[in-house]
C-alpha cells in the first residue's frame, strides 16, 4: 500500500492498524466507514502517551474520511473533576483536532448502562454478590488455579432485581454488594472469572450530581458506549488485550445493534519518565514538581509550557510507529522531533546566559550601530532585524579562557574571533578583580570586518554570540532536563521516587542578558538563542517586568549523532 505523508513532510508507515482497516473497507465491513474515539478518564490531565493514542485515533479517521469521538470515561466520581475535563478539551485542540459535535461523557449512557444490566439480570447473566474484596480475591484462583463460585451466584433473578434496585437507592452501604457478570470461574482468563459490573459509590457526581449510588465498571462500560455511538474499530492499549475476551462477550450476550472491534497496540514508553497518572498525580501532591504543568512533566501541559509544539508532538507519534509489543523509546529521540520542528521557525535572536563584561577599546564610547542580523537561514521570508552594537558588551563567560589548551577557538589573550552579525575583536588585555576573577575582558575591533567578514582573506575558527550591554533586556533563563537520574523510573516506589529526581533537572540562570528584541516576547513564538538551544517565554511565571524564559531543548543532538554514528 502507497505510504502518506503528513502535512509536517513525516512519512505514515503502514502498520497493522491500518492493514486490518483495509481489509474490513475491502470487504466491507461497516459499510466501509472508519468511527474511532478516544475516551480519557478525567482523573488526571493527559501526557505524551495519550498524545500517541490523540494523533492514532484521530489520525485515522481523518485518513480514512470517518470521524471521532471525544468520550469520557466518567464512571469514578471519586477521583474526576472538571478541571480535567477542561484541560483535556484544551489539549486535544491543541494537538490541532477537532471531535466536532462529537462529544459524549460515558454519564450520558447510566440510565442505558444501568437498562442493561438489569437485561443481564433477567438473562441469568449477572447477580448482586455479598463477598467482601478480600473474600472475592480469594474465590478468584489465580493464573495456574481455577477460582470457585460465589456462595451468591444462584440467587434468584427477582432477588437479584430486588437487590440491584435497593443499591442504586442506596439502601446498602459502599463496599456491601457489587454485581457480578454470570461467566465462568474456570476461566483461563481471569477477567472472564465473573467480574464485577457494579459498584455502590454513595459520591456526588460532576455531571449527574446525587442521581447516583452505584456506578458501572470500566470494562461493562466502555464496550456498551462504543456499541452506542456506532464506533467501528475501538483501539485500545495493549493491556486491554486480555480484556478483549470480555468486551466481545457483553456485546454478544447484549445482543447490541452494533458490535466495535476492540484492537490493542503498544503504549508509549520513554526513558528516564513516568507514563502512570497515579505516580504523575505523586509527584504533584508531594510538591516534587510544580503542578501538572510542570515543563519537567511528561504531561502535555508540561511540555506545552516548555516551548514543544504540536508539530513536534504529531512528528514524535508518527515516527515511532504503532507496535503490537511494548519498547522504550529514546528521550534522545523525543528532542530529536521537537529540534527538527522548532528549527523550521524559531526566530534566531542573541542571548548571553552567564555575562561577562567585554570592553572595544578602540570602539567610539557613545557610538552605537544598528547592525543587520538573519531571523531564521531555514525561513528567507522571516526576514530580518537589527540589533544594536556598541563600546560596551556582554558575552558568554564560557567563551574565554585565559590559558586554552590546544584547539580552542574561542576568545582567549591575543586571539582574535568574529562576532556573530558583527566584527573580528581580539583580546589584548584581561582584568581581575582581588579574588582572581575575571571581571573584564578589553579587545580591540577591526572596522573592515563589518557583518563579520574580512577582505583580507584571513580567517578565524571562532564565533562568539553577544549583547549590547547599555541596550541588553534582564532576564531568568531556566534550563530543564530529564526528569529522573533513572533510565526506567517506573520501576520505583513512589516513596523512592523523590531520591532519584535530577539534580539537574532544572537549573535557574538569573540577570542573564538578551538582545533587546526581546523585551516584547511572546510566549506563542519560539526562540532559538544562538548556540544555546531553543526557548520559549514561561506562560505561567513571566512579566512584563520580570521576563522568564524556559529552555525547550538544547542543541546538542546525540540522537542525530548515534544515527550518522550507526551510518542511517
Amino acid at each position: 500500500m502507497e505510504e502518506n505523508k503528513a502535512k509536517n513532510g513525516t512519512e505514515l508507515q503502514t502498520h497493522f492498524i491500518k492493514q486490518i482497516i483495509d481489509k474490513d473497507i475491502e470487504n466491507n465491513k461497516n459499510d466501509g466507514k472508519v468511527h474511532t474515539r478516544f475516551p480519557p478518564e478525567p482523573n488526571g490531565y493527559l501526557h505524551i502517551g495519550h498524545a500517541k493514542s490523540i494523533c492514532l485515533n484521530f489520525g485515522l479517521a481523518k485518513e480514512y474520511n470517518g470521524f471521532c469521538n471525544l468520550r469520557f470515561d466518567d464512571t469514578n466520581p471519586e477521583k474526576e473533576d472538571v478541571e480535567y475535563v477542561d484541560s483535556i478539551k484544551d489539549d486535544v485542540k491543541w494537538l490541532g483536532f477537532d471531535w466536532d459535535d462529537r462529544l459524549y461523557f460515558a454519564s450520558d449512557y447510566f440510565d442505558k448502562l444501568y437498562n442493561y444490566a438489569l437485561d443481564l439480570i433477567k438473562m441469568g447473566k449477572a447477580f448482586v454478590c455479598d463477598l467482601s474484596g478480600k473474600e472475592m480475591r480469594e474465590y478468584r484462583g489465580t493464573l495456574t488455579e481455577p477460582g470457585k463460585n460465589s456462595p451468591y451466584r444462584d440467587r434468584t433473578i427477582e432477588e437479584n432485581i430486588s437487590l440491584f434496585e435497593k443499591m442504586k437507592n442506596g439502601e446498602f452501604d459502599e463496599g456491601s454488594k457489587v454485581l457480578r457478570a454470570k461467566i465462568d470461574m474456570s476461566s483461563p482468563n481471569i477477567n472472564m472469572r465473573d467480574p464485577v459490573i457494579y459498584r455502590i459509590r454513595k459520591i456526588d457526581h460532576h455531571r449527574t450530581g446525587s442521581k447516583w449510588n452505584v456506578y458501572p465498571m470500566y470494562d461493562y462500560t466502555h464496550c456498551i458506549s462504543d456499541a452506542i455511538e456506532g464506533i467501528t474499530h475501538s483501539v485500545c492499549t495493549l493491556e486491554f488485550e486480555d480484556h478483549r475476551p470480555l468486551y466481545d462477550w457483553i456485546l454478544d450476550t447484549l445482543e447490541t445493534e452494533k458490535h466495535p472491534q476492540q484492537i490493542e497496540f503498544a503504549r508509549l514508553n520513554i526513558n528516564y519518565t513516568v507514563m502512570s497518572k497515579r505516580t504523575l498525580l505523586y509527584l504533584v501532591n508531594e510538591g516534587i514538581v510544580d503542578g501538572w504543568d510542570d515543563p519537567r512533566m511528561p504531561t502535555i501541559s508540561g511540555l506545552r509550557r516548555r516551548g514543544v509544539s504540536p508539530g513536534a508532538i504529531r512528528m514524535f507519534a508518527d515516527q515511532i510507529g504503532i507496535a503490537k509489543s511494548n519498547s522504550i523509546v529514546d528521550i534522545a529521540f523525543l528532542d530529536y522531533c521537537i529540534r527538527e520542528d522548532l528549527n523550521k521557525y524559531a526566530k534566531r535572536v542573541m542571548g548571553v546566559l552567564e555575562p561577562l563584561k567585554l570592553v572595544i577599546d578602540n570602539y567610539p564610547e557613545d557610538k552605537v550601530e544598528m547592525l543587520p542580523a538573519i531571523n531564521n537561514p531555514e525561513d528567507p521570508e522571516m526576514g530580518e532585524r537589527e540589533i544594536p552594537f556598541s563600546k560596551y558588551l556582554y558575552i558568554e563567560k564560557n567563551d574565554f579562557m585565559e590559558d586554552p589548551p590546544k584547539k580552542y577557538f574561542r576568545l582567549s589573550p591575543g586571539k582574535e574571533i568574529r562576532l556573530k552579525h558583527a566584527f573580528y575583536v581580539k583580546c589584548i588585555r584581561v582584568e581581575k578583580d582581588e579574588a582572581g576573577n575575571i571581571t573584564e575582558i578589553g579587545c580591540t575591533y577591526d572596522p573592515k570586518t563589518k557583518g563579520g567578514w574580512s577582505d583580507d582573506g584571513r580567517k578565524v575558527k571562532g564565533t562568539s554570540h553577544w549583547v549590547s550591554a547599555k541596550h541588553a533586556v534582564s532576564a531568568e533563563i531556566r534550563l530543564y532536563d530529564k526528569l529522573f537520574n533513572m533510565e526506567n523510573p517506573s520501576e520505583l516506589e513512589n516513596s523512592e521516587l523523590r531520591g532519584n529526581i535530577n539534580p539537574e533537572s532544572i537549573i535557574v540562570l538569573k540577570n542573564c542578558k538578551l538582545e533587546p528584541s526581546l523585551s516584547d516576547a511572546d510566549d506563542t513564538i519560539n526562540y532559538q538563542f544562538l548556540r544555546q538551544g531553543y526557548f520559549v517565554l514561561d506562560q505561567k511565571d513571566s512579566t512584563k517586568d520580570n521576563l522568564v524564559f524556559n529552555r525547550t531543548v538544547s542543541m546538542r543532538d546525540t540522537w542525530a549523532k548515534l544515527m550518522k554514528k550507526m551510518g542511517k
